[in-house]
């Protein structure tokens, strides 16, 4: 097969940060993808309905040309979250959903929840309502791995919750290890349609050791950390398996060189001029191009409980040549991910 047209596919989770950034970044998720998970941890985060929508507009208005681009706005989870805010909002169609952030897991995240039992309430609330949690699954205590976090959470905090709430829609957002890939299999077969997991493009790529390679490459550096070659492995093998519970979400998470580069450097890599690409690239090479249009465009609609997108793209083998970085404000620069290497499948 050296060419494929598929439905357009969305992204599932997405940073845009804000301010000169956004207006740089934004474009080159909307160029491809119809819809958009939008990320609520700026400063300060996204907690009324008012800040989602002003937030909203700033996306749209950075939207380059008729492009119908869709942004679905997140409620950022707090230990004192206004549980009407996030009722209203929801019934508004202001907040697609909640973003839970265990305070200190990643950038931004201070602010997030410092105890599950702080926010048990609205788990029940959003229960009841249909609306969706979005898990960044990672517990933050210094006395844990970073490598084990992600399976600490399942055990900790993850598992309570799914006991507690059985028909709370719960999506496990960048899962990066074979235990949260097991757990969302167990759990879509105990209760269908209340359990699914994003797959980012570069936690199919690289492993813990690709951060590495010749020296340390801070541009890998990302939250949840790239785990072993085993746990790549069968995130592969779970995106391309053809099953409902995993779909995209790239998690491109821009920020300058200097800010990645620095004596503390910030994780997140900027995936959204070449992920599809790479999603792509990875589904060939594991003999699996029938299944690529269900992973992008298919099974995220499907759990979410949205039509699918109507418009279609095409992506045709042969070299691309992305760009190695992308010029921000001030003659800053957003290194993409592998950018400045070809790959193998290229957007029409």
């Amino acid at each position: 097969m050296d060419r494929l047209t598929i439905r357009r596919p969305d992204d599932w989770h997405v940073h845009f940060r804000d301010g000169p950034m956004l207006n740089v970044v934004v474009p080159w998720t909307a160029r491809q993808f119809g819809r958009a998970i939008v990320m609520p941890n700026l400063t300060p985060p996204i907690t009324t309905i008012s800040a989602a929508t002003a937030y909203r507009e700033r996306i749209l208005a950075a939207v380059e040309g008729n492009s119908g681009f869709i942004p679905l706005m997140t409620y950022y989870l707090t230990d004192t979250a206004d549980i009407h805010e996030i009722t209203k909002g929801h019934a508004e169609g202001a907040f697609f959903a909640v973003k839970f952030y265990p305070a200190g897991a990643t950038t931004n995240s201070d602010a997030g929840v410092t105890e599950v039992k702080n926010v048990m309430h609205v788990f029940e609330r959003m229960e009841k309502i249909g609306m969706p949690l979005l898990v960044h699954g990672e517990v933050t205590s210094p006395d844990v791995d970073v490598f084990d976090r992600e399976a600490i959470y399942i055990e900790q905090v993850l598992s309570p919750i799914v006991r507690e709430f059985p028909s709370l829609k719960i999506v496990f957002e960048h899962v990066t290890t074979k235990e949260a890939v097991d757990f969302v299999h167990a759990r879509s077969s105990e209760a269908p349609g209340c359990m699914a997991a994003t797959i980012t493009a570069h936690h199919l790529v690289i492993n813990r050791s690709d951060m590495f390679k010749g020296g340390i490459r801070p541009h890998l550096y990302c939250l949840p950390i790239a785990k072993r070659e085993s746990h790549r492995l069968a995130l592969r093998a779970a995106a391309t398996s053809g099953s409902t519970s995993f779909f995209l979400g790239s998690d491109t998470a821009p920020h300058t060189r200097n800010a990645k580069e620095s004596a503390c450097g910030c994780a997140g890599i900027f995936s959204a001029p070449i992920a599809l690409e790479k999603y792509m690239q990875v589904f060939d090479e594991e003999n699996a191009l029938v299944n690529f249009e269900a992973f992008a465009s298919l099974n995220g609609p499907k759990f979410y409980g949205l039509s699918c997108n109507q418009e279609t793209i095409t992506l045709e083998r042969g070299d691309a040549d992305p760009p190695e970085s992308v010029k921000t404000y001030e003659d800053e620069m957003i290194r993409v991910f592998e950018g400045g290497e070809p790959t193998t499948w290229r957007l029409t």
